[in-house]
């Protein structure tokens, strides 16, 4: 592997600055000057939650927004995806399925790897740079029409508002959205979809959401709308009692996976597939048999039962879903973030788990389905995080440890401050690099061609080896 550069993609840098000074709407005529006013919003993402306002997240101001821009949102059907993990892989199973069927699909997922574009997309496709930077400026009159009245759009916000602006244009057939944080509150909770989705809840953002399950559970459930059925997979018992209560209220349908639906599902291997789980999802309208689910990890298996799920239930709105196309689009559901191999030799793996259970089942998945002499995990994680239960997953799958931050995020722990704990939770030594460039060129030197290397921890940090990785293939084939 050569040496990885520093250098980081105009959009990465874009990404990473901090930008006091907001950019006017009408100076918004390329790339560059679109993401630099991105830059200019507050970005909760990349926020410590401790220092977030009790009027942090509003609906009020999307609405403004939306009504600023036409009300796009009315103009779309869509499936809502919430959830506290899983909720992008399902987003991504659906989407694939629904495009193999023959729809024009928009994506909206959060957050980004490496270009922002990736988050808003018609099928496999990035928006256009000009499409994006037009809509930028579109989105940018609008806050600045509404900012007195409802105060700044946010990071998040803005690029919601873009998101259902150019589904509108684009005139999809459907779109799926993922709730970027919570549900109740979510700037994408605008929306009146055809069908929504809850995954696994799990304690996250406790700061913001709750500290207990229940809590959490009855934010999330705030995308459940009238009518519109909800499917979801057994979960605790104080999440499904939320749950059930919320659809009580509201008259509409809650469908648990292996209660209210018959769901299945197996390990196995095969020399086509090699290790895989295969799902089975049956209703009175849909006999979804045996299908491989795509992406890596027996909990992938939850995920991929909801997206079937959700595209039984869109039968019943009219869509049409065939097993057949429905399998040909599993296959080709994407991995980007999830288990995904960056790297041939030595081979490097990158994930975003960020909590201490998606933690638990990546080095479940990885020793389920790669073999390997020693894994060296390259690992940072956000300061707010339940640092200590990380940490103690982690030390459960990786024989080397070498702690690392993203560059240019405020949330970020510090190495040092890892490794120290690592040692008190679990009495092992690791080792401790600046920047992920550092990190990957270090644990380069330490493995042999039969060792993997697995980069973890948080999605800023799997992004930037992302796109280290990805310019020097660039150098190499230049």
């Amino acid at each position: 592997m050569p040496k990885t550069s520093s250098a980081a993609g105009r959009t990465g840098r874009a990404r990473e600055a901090v930008t006091t000074a907001l950019v006017a709407p009408r100076r918004l005529s390329d790339l560059t000057s679109a993401l630099e006013y991105l830059s200019s919003r507050t970005n909760f993402e990349r926020a410590n939650p401790a220092h977030l306002g009790a009027d942090a997240f509003r609906l009020e101001r999307m609405h403004g927004l939306l009504e600023r821009l036409g009300q796009p949102h009315r103009d779309s059907r869509f499936v809502h995806v919430a959830g506290s993990k899983g909720k992008g892989s399902t987003v991504e199973m659906v989407a694939s399925c629904l495009s193999a069927c023959g729809y024009t699909v928009g994506v909206y997922t959060s957050p980004h790897l490496i270009d922002v574009r990736e988050r808003i997309r018609l099928g496999s496709s990035w928006i256009a740079e000009a499409d994006f930077v037009r809509l930028m400026r579109d989105v940018a009159e609008a806050a600045a029409d509404v900012v007195k009245r409802l105060g700044e759009a946010t990071y998040f916000e803005v690029l919601t508002a873009l998101a259902l602006k150019y589904f509108a244009e684009q005139a999809v057939d459907v779109a799926v959205i993922e709730v970027g944080l919570g549900g109740r509150l979510d700037s994408t909770n605008v929306i009146t979809p055809e069908v929504c989705a809850i995954t696994a809840i799990q304690l996250e953002h406790t700061q913001i959401l709750g500290e207990t399950l229940d809590l959490i559970a009855r934010e999330k459930a705030g995308i459940m709308k009238p009518g519109v059925p909800c499917v979801t997979i057994e979960q605790p018992p104080e999440v499904l009692g939320v749950f059930r209560e919320r659809a009580a209220e509201l008259n509409t349908p809650l469908l648990v996976l292996g209660q209210d639906i018959d769901f299945s599902y197996r390990f196995e291997a095969s020399p086509e597939l090699g290790p895989h789980v295969r799902v089975c999802v049956q209703t009175s309208r849909s006999n979804f048999e045996h299908l491989p689910v795509p992406l890596r990890g027996h909990h992938q298996a939850a995920n991929c039962g909801i997206a079937l799920g959700v595209l039984d239930r869109l039968r019943e709105r009219g869509f049409d879903t065939p097993e057949r196309d429905v399998a040909a689009g599993l296959a080709r559901t994407p991995s980007e973030g999830r288990m995904e191999l960056v790297w041939e030799r030595p081979r490097i793996l990158i994930d975003g788990a960020h909590t201490a259970e998606s933690i638990e089942a990546f080095m479940k998945a990885v020793g389920a389905h790669m073999r390997y002499d020693s894994m060296v995990a390259i690992f940072g994680c956000a300061a707010d995080k339940s640092v200590d239960g990380l940490l103690q997953k982690l030390a459960l799958g990786a024989d080397k440890v070498i702690f690392t931050q993203a560059a240019g995020n405020p949330r970020a722990a510090k190495p040092a401050d890892l490794a120290r704990r690592f040692s008190e939770l679990c009495g092992k030594m690791s080792q401790v690099e600046p920047s992920v460039k550092d990190a990957i060129n270090t644990a380069y030197r330490s493995v042999g061609h039969e060792d993997l290397i697995c980069v973890t921890g948080s999605f800023y940090v799997a992004g930037e080896a992302k796109q280290l990785l990805t310019e020097a293939k660039s150098k190499r084939s230049a």
